[in-house]
């Protein structure tokens, strides 16, 4: 990893990539109920809040640790996220 604006980018544009999955499944879906759809979209908007809060963090000791660390629960949660995604 590069620096942080690298890691505040990755974290935008995988988050932003799986509410945009929801949205088109809404959109060819338009028939089922999006209520799980939507609670899809708002648990990623947490995940985004909560990982965004954890980057701006000043007092940490091992920064190189506390932002592989970070990168690593974007992907868990990412993929938690997607898998959510293709069970609607």
């Amino acid at each position: 990893m590069a620096n942080v604006r690298d890691l505040k980018k990755d974290i935008n544009y995988v988050l932003g990539d799986i509410i945009e999955a929801v949205y088109i499944w809404e959109l060819t879906n338009a028939d089922k109920d999006n209520k799980k759809a939507e609670a899809i979209i708002d648990e990623a908007i947490v995940t985004f809040d909560d990982l965004i809060t954890k980057v701006n963090q000043k007092d940490v000791e091992n920064k190189k640790k506390h932002f592989k660390a970070i990168n690593t629960e974007l992907e868990e949660r990412g993929r938690k996220l997607i898998e959510k995604i293709n069970a609607l």
